[in-house]
């Protein structure tokens, strides 16, 4: 009897691992700019995007630079700025959904 509680137990546990990995899974991932400037180029939702691909592009004084470029694969779910926008180093840009 005390081998079934613990075998119950531990297929709960492992189904409530299973649950939380899977939705986390499917959360955006926020993208955050490394640069501040005003935004000349932006990715467009729904976009597939690869680790390292570029999101956001900025006018700097030496000129066009990227201000941020994807953490992980996915697809893009939300553009948070547009061109002409003026954004600094830290604020999210654009969220991807793995």
């Amino acid at each position: 009897m005390f081998s079934k509680k613990i075998i119950i137990m531990a297929t709960v546990v492992l189904l409530l691992i299973t649950g939380s990995l899977m939705v986390t899974a499917n959360a955006a991932v926020d993208q955050i700019g490394v640069l501040s400037g005003k935004v000349i180029s932006v990715v467009s939702p729904g976009m597939p995007v690869r680790e390292g691909d570029i999101l956001v592009k900025v006018d700097t004084l030496t000129g066009p630079v990227t201000a941020a470029r994807a953490s992980t694969s996915g697809v893009v779910t939300e553009v948070l700025v547009k061109p002409g926008d003026a954004v600094k180093i830290g604020d999210v840009v654009v969220r991807i959904r793995q």
